[in-house]
């Protein structure tokens, strides 16, 4: 079975501000489970956006082979598509505790939260799993949060035969004040 890794390579942010204190509520579709997503904030602690940067942030390092942000790590569906949604949020506060994010989140959802796993996407953060019914409450329970959502991202990806012969397909894609470039990628 493919195996495929998303990341995040790049991010602009197109507000005038230029300190912010980023971080990301990943929204993916379950591995195992059918009529579930899965839902992970990322990174544990926010990334702080100083002025040199100009509101540009790259999550690539300099070097050959490098990599960009995980988000992601899974087997390609017998569907050979995968829904993944990105909000980019700035923390108000300099110690926010990302735990209490996705406690916001799991309380919002109800009954419609189904427990906590871990490493369930191939990164190590935490992982909550939601019953799809509950997608639209995941929106809802980032607006109660006192953050500032900056944008939403649909990475949603249909993999077709280009995938299998350029092995990486790099997506540039606008939602809010922010756009992002990430990159889908087979893992050998």
């Amino acid at each position: 079975m493919t195996r495929v890794r998303l990341e995040l390579n790049r991010l602009q942010i197109h507000r005038p501000k230029e300190r912010w204190r980023l971080y990301f509520v990943l929204v993916a579709d379950h591995p195992d489970v059918k009529d579930q997503v899965a839902v992970a904030v990322i990174p544990e602690r926010p990334l702080l956006v100083v002025p040199e940067q100009k509101n540009n942030i790259s999550f690539e390092p300099k070097g050959k082979g490098t990599e960009g942000l995980p988000l992601l790590i899974r087997d390609l569906p017998e569907t050979r598509e995968l829904n993944v949604h990105l909000y980019v949020m700035h923390s108000r506060r300099s110690d926010r505790e990302i735990g209490n994010v996705l406690q916001q989140i799991e309380e919002d959802a109800g009954k419609r939260a189904l427990g906590i796993a871990s490493n369930l996407l191939g990164v190590s953060s935490p992982w909550l799993q939601v019953a799809r019914s509950g997608l639209p409450l995941i929106g809802r329970a980032l607006a109660s949060i006192p953050d500032r959502n900056l944008g939403f991202i649909s990475m949603f990806e249909r993999f077709g035969p280009e995938f299998e012969q350029e092995m990486e397909i790099d997506r540039e894609n606008r939602g809010g004040h922010v756009t992002a470039v990430y990159s889908w990628s087979v893992v050998l």
